[in-house]
């Protein structure tokens, strides 16, 4: 049994994920989206919570796992969204996904699902167009809007949070 896998079959089950961030060429905020397996939709890193890292930690490995991605992860969610995850018995569940601000310092030039996925920065705008789920999409205009704003914390170069 996986960790974070409700009992019951109306409660979402749990997955937890990183927004990907970087300050791009022209200082604007830049969002890393990657590939899905099965639809090749653009989504986050995510996968399921793992036993014996707190949520924040397994979303920075599935960061690293499916992206070669390598920052600094927020202890605290930023938000979260639903979504329909189709499982390999093709049958669907809904998922909700708890999603921390990981600042990126580097992406390695070898990681364990290198092949099985693509990679590509966007800007915060573009990215939220190309994401297909409401939530997410409204999570990453909100964090570009709070990026954006005059007086509040902005992006540092690309590991400060």
């Amino acid at each position: 049994m996986f960790a974070g896998w409700g009992d019951g079959a109306d409660l979402p089950r749990r997955q937890v994920g990183v927004l990907p961030l970087r300050k791009g060429p022209d200082g604007g905020l830049q969002v890393m989206l990657i590939t899905s397996r099965e639809t090749r939709r653009w989504v986050i890193p995510k996968g399921w919570p793992m036993r014996g890292l707190k949520n924040h930690e397994a979303a920075a490995r599935e960061a690293y796992e499916e992206a070669g991605l390598i920052g600094r992860v927020s202890k605290h969610a930023v938000g979260s969204y639903l979504y329909h995850k189709r499982l390999k018995s093709r049958d669907t569940v809904l998922c909700q996904v708890q999603v921390f601000r990981l600042d990126v310092r580097k992406q390695l030039k070898n990681w364990p699902e290198q092949q099985e996925r693509e990679g590509r920065w966007f800007s915060a705008s573009e990215a939220a167009e190309a994401v297909t789920e409401a939530g997410l999409a409204a999570l990453i205009r909100a964090i570009a809007s709070r990026e954006t704003k005059p007086g509040k914390r902005r992006l540092q170069g690309a590991a400060q949070v």
